[in-house]
């Protein structure tokens, strides 16, 4: 029977399109699109961060152990404590207490579905009417999503490419104001693949107590680090200046599926408990779905039985393919690498438009790379840096070399004649 057409009082909201636009699947999916279903060639995916799919990239059976004992045990099946379980919270808090000078208390942890959700938590805690967050230019994408479907401004710091992707601390004190709440930094890099030195760190610190601004650390990443740079957590430098924490198991055990992720509270000055951030926190996870209980339940398990040499060999397999990728990309006269990365799973590369043909710009590229090579790259526009790429080298090495020689000769193919 046909409705009789009349007023309808709901409608779509329009802020999540504009918000979903710019994620990166958002733009994997206009590129994914793009493939020849002709084409006899395997599809080769260097745009996303998930090699979980790839043998070189197996979890750990410790993990994955844990989990079954977890479930059946049958005492996971309830709700858990919006904060997270007390066992979990405390194991991740002596995981990261490793070399801290101000330990960290369970407390201090509070568990959230993977570390895009603790984005989405530390972004709405901080939003309020007129306030601005300081975000990297390249950075990670899901913090201007939240921040603008929050209505918190966005203003950019750049991070330098000739410099080996260092903060640009001028800037950030130049766009800072009293609006300004919190800075935040991506290490190891996503998408540069740089490691930050202790002694960028101590300066970012420095500069974010001076503009009494806090640090919100994306360490999703975390000790995923191959190159002559030693990792350090920004949580180190807490008493210097507050420190939020955001990370999670998904990246360096392997299991992005798993979503269990953290927000910690670096403060042994206790700012944050004074200034209401701690119980906003708090409030806002009263408020939100929690990860699976017996997620939660095996993270002990997990992080007492994970043997070194698992973190050893994945470790490898990361240099040996960033040895691969930025090797084969030098090989390209059109495609610029301005730094060999030293961590997390990806790489930016620099377009030269002048020596191809008929490629308007990043996303004129990738398009037609899929369509052409059945490769997807991320542009570089998902990122907040027009006419370049974010490749991820973080796939089975024979598959990473495969499709790179097919980037090189899709670029061969468009070059311009001399």
């Amino acid at each position: 029977m046909e409705i009789e057409a009349k007023r309808w009082g709901f409608r779509g909201k329009q802020e999540l399109n504009a918000a979903s636009a710019t994620t990166v699947r958002g733009y994997l999916n206009q590129i994914i699109a793009r493939i020849n279903k002709d084409n006899s060639s395997s599809v080769i995916r260097l745009g996303h961060g998930d090699p979980s799919h790839f043998p070189s990239f197996k979890t750990t059976p410790a993990a994955e152990d844990a989990i079954v004992d977890a479930l059946r045990s049958a005492k996971h099946n309830c709700y858990a404590p919006s904060a997270g379980v007390l066992p979990a919270r405390r194991a991740i808090a002596d995981y990261l207490n490793r070399d801290l000078p101000c330990k960290l208390s369970p407390d201090d942890v509070y568990l959230t579905s993977g570390c895009t959700q603790a984005i989405e938590v530390a972004i709405n805690v901080l939003s309020r009417p007129g306030a601005n967050i300081l975000l990297p230019r390249p950075g990670f994408p899901y913090y201007e999503s939240y921040s603008a479907y929050n209505h918190l401004e966005v203003r950019h710091y750049d991070l330098l490419p000739e410099k080996g992707w260092e903060v640009d601390l001028d800037a950030v004190e130049t766009i800072a104001d009293e609006n300004t709440v919190a800075l935040v930094i991506i290490n190891p890099g996503n998408p540069c693949g740089n490691v930050f030195s202790y002694e960028q760190l101590h300066k970012v610190a420095e500069t974010a107590r001076k503009l009494g601004i806090l640090v919100i650390s994306d360490e999703a990443y975390d000790n995923l680090a191959f190159g002559s740079t030693r990792y350090v957590p920004m949580r180190v430098l807490g008493s210097t200046v507050p420190v939020l924490t955001l990370g999670s198991i998904s990246k360096r055990w392997i299991v992005p599926g798993w979503r269990l992720g953290w927000i910690v509270t670096s403060d042994p000055n206790g700012i944050l408990k004074k200034s209401g951030v701690i119980d906003s926190i708090a409030e806002f996870l009263n408020l939100s779905s929690d990860p699976a209980t017996f997620i939660q339940a095996a993270i002990p398990q997990i992080m007492k039985n994970t043997k070194e040499d698992f973190f050893s060999k994945i470790i490898s397999t990361l240099r040996e393919c960033a040895d691969i990728c930025y090797n084969r990309i030098e090989e390209i006269p059109s495609l610029t690498c301005p730094k060999k990365p030293e961590g997390s799973m990806f790489v930016m590369v620099k377009l030269n438009l002048s020596m191809l043909e008929d490629i308007n710009d990043d996303m004129d590229f990738c398009l037609k790379l899929a369509e052409e090579e059945s490769v997807i790259v991320l542009p570089g526009r998902a990122v907040d840096l027009k006419n370049w790429l974010r490749v991820t080298f973080a796939i089975e090495p024979s598959l990473l070399q495969e499709g790179l020689a097919r980037v090189k000769a899709f670029c061969q193919r468009h070059a311009k004649k001399q």
